[in-house]
């Protein structure tokens, strides 16, 4: 279990940063044969990203919902992440293709992202009595007072 931080803590990242949502909804439940090889794609790819850090990608967190699961994924680029999903070397776009082929447009399942490019020092992020999760584990865990007593002060930009 990860250690709690008994304090008021803060994220600090420098630089412009990408925040990636991605996840998948099962759609139609007994199609297990659809479903399971979709869900069963992610862990290659987060073992290949935690293996090499120089893809860019600086963390992740997974919360898993009765329909699928949803990652928040933090990258150092938009440029490092779209490398990742085209590169054929990167397992992503073998199963990207096995998808499209086996489940495409049939509603079976469904996959999703969004993307979101952070201007630098445009994030603000509080942690009371946490352990180091989301941003403050992809960046730096800091003491509040480092960023700002107030959210406000901690999106100067």
């Amino acid at each position: 279990m990860a250690k709690v931080v008994p304090a008021r803590m803060s994220a600090a990242l420098d630089g412009e940063f990408v925040v990636f949502l991605i996840g998948m909804r099962i759609n139609k439940l007994w199609k297990l044969h659809r479903w399971i090889p979709v869900a069963a794609a992610m862990g290659p790819m987060l073992a290949a990203l935690a293996r090499h850090p120089e893809l860019g990608m600086l963390g992740y967190r997974m919360t898993i919902g009765w329909r699928g699961p949803t990652l928040i994924q933090y990258w150092r680029s938009s440029e490092l992440l779209q490398k990742f999903a085209r590169d054929s070397n990167n397992p992503h776009l073998e199963p990207w293709r096995k998808f499209n082929r086996a489940v495409g447009t049939s509603g079976d399942v469904g996959v999703w992202h969004e993307t979101f490019v952070v201007a630098p020092g445009a994030h603000e992020a509080i942690y009371a009595n946490m352990p180091r999760i989301g941003l403050a584990a992809a960046g730096e865990h800091v003491p509040v007072a480092r960023r700002g007593d107030r959210a406000a002060d901690r999106l100067k930009r």
